[in-house]
């Protein structure tokens, strides 16, 4: 799959989620898949867990972080 086509499963609909970013429409922010994949739990576990999920949009969720960590520059923030 291209990541043109995983990108398209991620969905933004300000009545879901209160506008997150989700996966195809349902109620799966990727920040809660991207904190599963990077916790102690396997993919096939989150799969089993949430049937309504798919590989893809794992994958998706992965390929969203990705493309939003392609940043010109990084600008300090006071505190």
């Amino acid at each position: 799959m291209s990541k043109e086509q995983l990108l398209a499963r991620i969905t933004v609909d300000p009545n879901i989620c209160h506008g997150k970013p989700c996966i195809r429409g349902l109620r799966y922010p990727v920040e809660f898949l991207l904190e599963l994949l990077s916790g102690d739990i396997t993919e096939q576990q989150i799969l089993k867990d949430y049937p309504d999920l798919e590989p893809a949009d794992l994958r998706a969720a992965i390929a969203y972080a990705a493309h939003l960590s392609r940043i010109k520059s990084i600008e300090p923030v006071a505190a």
